[in-house]
């Protein structure tokens, strides 16, 4: 009988497991949907979702080419790319911080915005390259490995999780934006609170733990 084993992914439902507590895990991709989702409204947070699934499939295939062994190797490359991620997580955690009432918001309300932003947040994350590259050799088969094509059905995989968990994410956070988005007051705090979230991944991105 066919299996996903037969494609050369070893423990199929480990893997979705695996990905599932991933996508959980509180950082900038998640920030990324709930912010977009409360300004930009549903449009926002779809746009945002599919940044970060673009983000993930690019990342993913690097590691499956090497480049993730190669940003390892090289102290001084890996360095310029982490500075680069935590710089622009800063830039857009102050902005955030530093908004006034009246302001333009420092996500864009057009839902492109929201896709390059969030796309950007997550592919200046050199840990994530780490992640799939440490990640992907755990779940293939050495013995029924077929190239391309496993791989092909674990990056679809972490796609459609990605999307379900982004949906799931994206509904909670519109529901939520409903009821606050006539209040500025609570608006501008919640702001500041996700600003500061924003600073502080960067330096903790910054800073390599």
């Amino acid at each position: 009988m066919f299996a996903v084993a037969d494609l050369g992914v070893a423990d199929y439902w480990a893997f979705v497991a695996a990905v599932i507590v991933f996508l959980a895990i509180p950082g900038v991709g998640n920030l990324a949907i709930i912010t977009s989702t409360s300004k930009g409204r549903i449009p926002g947070g779809l746009a945002a979702t599919l940044g970060v699934i673009v983000a993930d499939q690019v990342l993913m295939w690097l590691a499956v080419a090497g480049v993730a062994a190669i940003l390892t190797s090289q102290p001084t490359l890996f360095g310029i790319v982490q500075y680069a991620g935590a710089s622009y997580l800063a830039y857009l955690g102050g902005r955030m911080i530093l908004a006034r009432p009246g302001d333009a918001p420092v996500l864009d309300m057009q839902p492109r915005r929201y896709l390059q932003q969030a796309m950007l947040i997550t592919l200046l994350n050199p840990k994530a390259i780490v992640f799939y590259m440490a990640f992907f050799p755990l779940f293939v088969d050495p013995a029924r490995h077929q190239g391309l094509v496993t791989f092909g059905v674990m990056a679809a995989t972490i796609a459609l999780l990605t999307l379900l968990y982004c949906v799931a994410l994206m509904s909670l956070v519109h529901l939520a934006a409903e009821r606050v988005r006539g209040n500025p007051r609570l608006t501008l705090w919640l702001n500041r609170i996700a600003g500061t979230m924003l600073v502080g991944f960067s330096v903790k991105l910054a800073l390599g733990k």
